[in-house]
């Protein structure tokens, strides 16, 4: 089973797909995701969220002023700010 993950930013949707584990930065500090995490809402700091997909490659991107939500598998991030990292 993987994660359903969705980044989206105020003007667009960034990434969306399926993936294994999902590492964002927190105003906490960084937290990951891998299926079946218990549900959690935190707050966006600013820094990296790395997405590893099913075939084991990384999409990174940059995320702030927002939220991570995830619950039954689902991985939402919203920001203020996101972008693909270059």
């Amino acid at each position: 089973m993987s994660l359903q993950v969705s980044l989206v930013s105020a003007e667009e949707e960034v990434w969306t797909g399926e993936a294994t584990l999902v590492v964002a930065t927190t105003t906490e500090g960084q937290i990951g995701f891998m299926t079946d995490h218990e549900p959690v809402l935190a707050i966006l700091g600013d820094g990296p969220v790395r997405i590893t997909q099913e075939d084991d490659s990384v999409v990174t991107a940059t995320a702030k002023d927002g939220f991570v939500s995830v619950e039954s598998n689902r991985v939402t991030i919203v920001a203020g700010h996101a972008a693909i990292a270059s």
